[in-house]
């Protein structure tokens, strides 16, 4: 059962929470900026993004990245170069902004008017357990038709939302639901 795995990993099995894995696959999915917040194209891309709107610039204050008109004003012309610590803030609140603004084109392409998705689940690695330990854990498919909760608990940044929606969503694998708490991978296209 999910949350039952208390030690997970104690005899050697990796992988990470399926909830994870999808939020690694809706980050991939919603896109973006593919330079690094660390050069200078990057994180001048985007400031861009965060500040050509009214709403982006609220929605990045929301974010976390509070700094006075004058900074935002340095870091765009070129003159000042942010520190790391607002390096990292600028990055949170794009991934922020993007995801509010990805959310609701995502969520239609995903529930595709009631046909739902198909999901690959990948089983957690068990090569570093021992043969005796190991357990018979099989990939497995899944169509997700109801995509709202996910996507929603992702999209505001929720991860205990989106970790009680992956879980309510994969008890539709029968018996085993409980197995697939940890995988390898998660995956879907959109």
């Amino acid at each position: 059962m999910p949350g039952k795995n208390l030690d997970f990993g104690k005899f050697g099995a990796r992988g990470v929470k399926g909830s994870e894995a999808v939020a690694r696959k809706l980050d991939e999915l919603a896109g973006g900026i593919a330079t690094p917040v660390d050069v200078k194209r990057g994180w001048i891309a985007r400031l861009h993004y965060l500040t050509r709107s009214g709403k982006s610039r609220q929605a990045a204050q929301d974010a976390g990245l509070t700094v006075t008109d004058r900074t935002l004003k340095a870091w765009l012309e070129g003159k000042r170069s942010p520190s790391k610590a607002n390096l990292a803030r600028i990055d949170a609140a794009y991934r922020a902004v993007r995801r509010q603004n990805v959310a609701r084109h995502l969520l239609k392409r995903l529930n595709r008017e009631g046909r739902g998705t198909r999901v690959e689940i990948h089983p957690l690695d068990q090569s570093q357990v021992a043969r005796p330990l190991q357990r018979v854990v099989e990939y497995r498919t899944l169509n997700v038709r109801r995509w709202d909760r996910i996507v929603g608990s992702w999209a505001a940044g929720d991860y205990q939302g989106l970790d009680a929606a992956w879980d309510d969503t994969i008890v539709d694998l029968g018996s085993q639901w409980g197995q697939y708490e940890y995988v390898t991978n998660v995956g879907f296209a959109a």
